[in-house]
């Protein structure tokens, strides 16, 4: 590893400077730049040397300036032969020009008031100038270029250059040299964390020399060295957190066992009016074993749109209640809470369960009323929404808890949920298909259980990219499947159309399509959105169930759990807006019934020929398919949202990257069983740093 090239700085540790100083102890930082820095987390000097670099610029090429081409990034090595400076005519800007030149030719370049660059460039030789070449009035020039006079003593050029997550007036040029700084100074004094046998068996360099190259690389080869060492840190920290989760669930607190009537249980799923899948019966019976552990079940049941994950989480709910215990069903939305109530009313008519249904839509007498027959034991089974988490809920005797579509509940809130009972069962559910690296990391601490068949009487929905020049056609072929006793789904990405959002809105369209396309339908036209209040959702879901309502247009409220069986097409307006795992959700409102359903993929946009998304999903039907290629597409924290995943932000990891990943788990797991509380002198270090990486998520179960 050539040594990083010094910035004229002082030597900070002559003065005094720790990496546990104020960024303020750095030669250039005053208040103002403190507080730029700080909303980049960056507090101290150690945060300087853990703000990894976004991108890189390759600087290391010199081109004469014979071959630049207009739109080309270059970097010339050039002596300055002319320099002059003009106010222009209405006397608004002051140009800046030098003429530039090399042994192959000569350039412009040009600066917008910037006078003093005159003086600074008068009578510079060999000076190193890069920036975008650009067709000007008389030929080609370098519109506003850097340029650096040494390249031997630059962190700006010359070399592969960082470019750094920045924020206001905070220039790459100042953060290269603060950083600069500390990595010169401080670097080689971070503590190797990683046992010598981990770094051996993973081929990894030590922890001074990735954190010098990952800033100022000296090459790509040494770039992937650096990033592969620090993404295996990363990976293993989070598989460390996560480990340690999910023995503090398993030791915490024992669970109630539940003393499962499994008789009750067989005859509850052959009276159903279908057939359970193989993976519903392997799924039940996992969690029928869980429930009767003293260890309380702390479950992820992952399955696709219509795949039964209802009557999974039914079962598991009889069993709970017939042995004297209550059920918490808590969902993201009015409209799921109530599909969900009067699904399980249905399912168990004739069996001995009271259900309860609190929401945010009672009056605040019945949410009393309701929560004090919850309390005296009257009831069994509760479905709600975040009223379950509110102050006023108090179950009598609650052992399990189930949460569905659990990327719209935070770790925090979930965890609220389990603390109304005595360490209850949990059973999180989501139809948002994950992928396994994912499922491996974000989940690592709960049991995972995988719906992939499909009920029997599902039908593959076939799904076409619609151009604006078939929209004519796409209109017609809704109002033949209305016109056969048909329903359908228009979907929008905005509720109002916006000077900023160039967009089909929802509000906007819906006038003009009763108007227009579907006015033979014009009265049997709904719309559904967020704003709406939720007595105004249900009138307008239930109008829709019943048959009132034949086409509905909505924005993505629609996205989870709305059942309309008789429902055969869904159109998507803006779909190259959303991302995959939200078009598969939309896909999946439709195909519910006997009758052959579609899923029209309407784009406006020049490029949606090209859209990787939109092609996945006009090819993939398969929802974890389409999460693996979401998650190359996209990257995690897309999928499900950072803030909501329960685990520290990734600097430079991806979970794509299933070699480092597995790799990370396995010595994560070895270590655990060794040292699983990093109790042993050489595991000190991994203990500050698993502290450190953990630290700032707050929401932990």
């Amino acid at each position: 590893m050539v040594p990083v090239r010094h910035e004229s700085a002082s030597n900070l540790r002559a003065d005094g400077v720790t990496l546990s100083s104020p960024v303020t102890a750095l030669h250039g930082v005053g208040a103002e730049y403190a507080k730029l820095l700080a909303k980049l987390g960056i507090r101290s000097c150690n945060d300087f040397l853990f703000h990894f670099p976004r991108k890189y610029l390759d600087r290391h090429t010199i081109t004469p300036v014979s071959e630049v081409m207009p739109g080309d990034s270059v970097n010339i090595v050039a002596d300055v032969v002319k320099l002059r400076t003009v106010r222009t005519t209405r006397g608004r800007y002051q140009l800046t020009t030098a003429e530039l030149r090399d042994k192959s030719g000569s350039i412009s370049a040009i600066w917008f008031n910037q006078p003093y660059r005159e003086k600074q460039l008068r009578n510079k030789r060999h000076v190193a100038f890069f920036g975008r070449i650009r067709r000007g009035r008389d030929g080609m020039q370098l519109q506003s270029p850097e340029f650096e006079f040494d390249l031997n003593k630059s962190f700006h050029a010359g070399r592969i250059v960082p470019v750094y997550r920045s924020t206001g007036r905070l220039s790459q040029k100042w953060l290269r040299i603060w950083i600069g700084q500390v990595v010169n100074n401080f670097a080689d004094m971070i503590p190797e964390h990683l046992p010598d046998k981990v770094l051996v068996d993973g081929k990894l360099v030590e922890i001074n020399r990735a954190l010098k190259t990952i800033h100022f690389p000296d090459s790509d080869r040494e770039l992937r060295k650096a990033v592969q060492r620090l993404s295996f840190d990363e990976l293993f920290l989070l598989q460390l957190g996560v480990l340690t989760r999910r023995r503090e669930w398993r030791e915490s607190m024992p669970g109630l066992p539940v003393m499962v009537k499994r008789d009750e249980i067989r005859s509850f799923v052959t009276a159903l009016e279908f057939r359970l899948t193989g993976d519903q019966k392997t799924v039940v019976a996992e969690i029928l074993n869980d429930l009767g552990n003293s260890m309380a079940m702390n479950r992820l049941l992952q399955g696709d749109v219509g795949s039964g994950k209802t009557v999974v989480a039914a079962c598991a709910s009889l069993a709970v209640a017939s042995a004297g215990f209550q059920v918490a069903i808590m969902v993201p939305t009015q409209l799921l809470a109530e599909q969900h109530f009067n699904t399980l009313c249905q399912l168990f008519h004739g069996y001995d369960v009271r259900l309860e249904m609190i929401t945010g839509a009672l009056t605040s007498v019945k949410r009393r009323e309701a929560w004090k027959r919850v309390s005296d034991g009257e009831v069994q089974v509760v479905v709600g929404t975040h009223a379950l988490i509110s102050k006023e809920a108090k179950f009598d005797s609650l052992n399990l808890v189930v949460v569905d579509e659990q990327h719209r509940f935070g770790v925090q809130q979930r965890a609220r949920l389990r603390g109304n009972g005595y360490n209850p069962h949990m059973l999180v559910m989501t139809a948002t298909p994950i992928p396994r690296t994912m499922t491996l990391t974000m989940y690592g601490d709960l049991d995972v259980s995988r719906l992939t068949e499909m009920p029997e009487g599902r039908q593959t929905v076939k799904t076409g990219l619609v151009s604006s020049d078939r929209r004519s056609k796409a209109y017609a072929f809704v109002c033949d499947q209305v016109n056969q006793g048909r329903q359908a789904f228009i979907v929008f990405p905005v509720i109002e159309e916006s000077e900023n959002q160039q967009v089909r809105a929802a509000e906007d369209e819906f006038a003009r399509l009763q108007r227009d396309e579907f006015s033979s339908f014009s009265t049997r036209m709904g719309l559904l959105h967020g704003r709406l209040s939720s007595a105004q959702k249900s009138e307008v879901m239930k109008a829709f169930r019943d048959g009132g309502i034949k086409i509905l247009v909505s924005t993505s409220v629609v996205e989870v759990g709305v059942d309309i069986p008789n429902a055969t097409v869904m159109m998507i307006e803006g779909a190259e807006r959303f991302g995959l795992a939200q078009l598969h959700q939309f896909r999946g409102r439709v195909g519910r019934g006997s009758h052959q359903s579609y899923c029209l993929l309407m784009s406006d946009s020049e490029d949606a020929d090209g859209n990787e998304r939109l092609l996945a999903m006009t090819k993939i039907s398969d929802g974890f398919e389409l999460a693996e290629q979401d998650l190359i597409i996209r990257g995690p924290g897309e999928i499900l949202g950072q803030k909501q995943s329960g685990i520290p932000e990734l600097r430079v990891a991806s979970l794509t990257d299933v070699d480092t990943l597995v790799l990370a788990r396995r010595q994560a797991i070895a270590l655990f069983k060794f040292d699983p509380d990093l109790c042993l002198p050489e595991n000190e270090g991994i203990k500050n740093r698993l502290r450190d990486f953990w630290h700032k998520l707050s929401e932990l179960s």
